[in-house]
């Protein structure tokens, strides 16, 4: 008798993955607590996480959108509002985050740093909420500030908070440390190799700021009910500026974002994991899910991903089923209005 005999289906790669059609792999998540239609919902992260607040509400769940758009505007989507629970863009990095929260729960000084391109200005922390830039530097600070509001309210209304983690590389300034969203001179800014330095963060790094992380949401407003469920982006990078290949650095990249997500959920009974990762990208899959790109993710990988998500909470806990989404055709990709500042580095490529 070995630990091996008693173990069930899953626990082998024969019986769990290689013998079955890969829409029957299940088993791939047991959650440690209920998400259901009373569960108050707060998203943020990379581009990923866009797709798991169009799932919770298109199915009626109770996402938390802190800063709406106003209602002159036509297109909230593309001056980044109702994309995340607040207006910050995609948030790449734990470092990114971390900051994002100390800024709105006063935990640092504010960030004056404005970048100008033509005589309009841009947040260096969100350079793409405003397409055409603001009318002046204090519309910037005042825009910041009505976002910072907005985390907190999101933060102190929410009994779970969703985090997908995209990227280990990063720009910041040298002097004050300050981390930006994009590269200066991608988006807006100038680039200044004085000032500018590429980051690659490491698995100490990022594990120490996604702890502190998780003790300011868990700080918020009523937060010791509050959980949190990591995942980390399938998306590969558009680019990188580490000198490696862009596919060993994705590797890299992920690895360590997985290994931290994995270490902190094992550690905490309020942080769990769900692995929209390992379903996008494990060969079990055959990358069945990703467009002809072979980067961003099909509107079938994503609906795949969301019908685990809430099979393994009725599995769990007994949840009611719900109906199931009207099924898409190749042709209406729902995937396209997401929104990824990262893939305008694509352009500066020489291909």
């Amino acid at each position: 008798m070995n630990p091996y005999e008693s173990q069930p289906d899953k626990a082998f790669w024969k019986t769990a993955v290689a013998a079955r059609n890969y829409h029957h792999i299940e088993d791939l998540w047991a959650p440690k607590f209920k998400v259901n239609e009373a569960s108050r919902i707060a998203t943020a992260g990379s581009c990923f996480a866009q797709h798991f607040s169009k799932a919770l509400v298109a199915r009626g769940y109770n996402w938390i959108n802190a800063e709406p758009a106003p209602p002159y505007l036509q297109n909230g989507k593309t001056f980044g509002y109702g994309v995340f629970s607040a207006r910050t863009g995609n948030i790449y990095t734990a470092r990114t985050w971390r900051q994002w929260l100390e800024l709105a729960f006063e935990k640092r000084e504010d960030i004056t740093e404005v970048w100008e391109n033509g005589g309009r200005f841009y947040d260096p922390l969100r350079p793409a909420i405003e397409p055409n830039g603001f009318a002046s530097e204090q519309e910037v600070i005042e825009a910041r500030r009505a976002t910072l509001a907005s985390i907190r309210n999101a933060m102190n209304k929410s009994n779970l908070v969703v985090f997908t983690m995209g990227l280990t590389e990063s720009w910041r300034n040298a002097r004050t440390g300050v981390e930006y969203a994009m590269c200066p001179g991608t988006l807006a800014g100038e680039f200044d190799e004085t000032q500018h330095r590429f980051h690659n963060a490491g698995y100490e790094e990022i594990i120490a700021d996604m702890r502190e992380c998780i003790r300011l949401v868990r700080r918020a407003e009523k937060g010791r009910g509050k959980r949190i469920l990591l995942t980390v982006s399938p998306v590969p990078l558009t680019a990188t500026a580490s000198g490696e290949h862009v596919m060993t650095a994705t590797t890299f990249s992920k690895s360590i974002l997985r290994a931290v997500a994995g270490q902190i959920q094992a550690q905490s009974r309020v942080v769990d994991y769900f692995p929209s990762y390992e379903i996008i990208t494990s060969p079990a899959f055959r990358g069945a899910f990703f467009n002809p790109n072979l980067r961003t993710v099909s509107q079938a990988g994503v609906d795949f991903v969301m019908s685990q998500f809430f099979h393994a909470q009725a599995k769990t806990f007994g949840t009611h089923k719900l109906p199931k989404l009207p099924s898409t055709s190749p042709e209406d990709d729902k995937t396209s209005d997401v929104l990824c500042e990262e893939e305008f580095l694509a352009t500066f490529g020489k291909g």
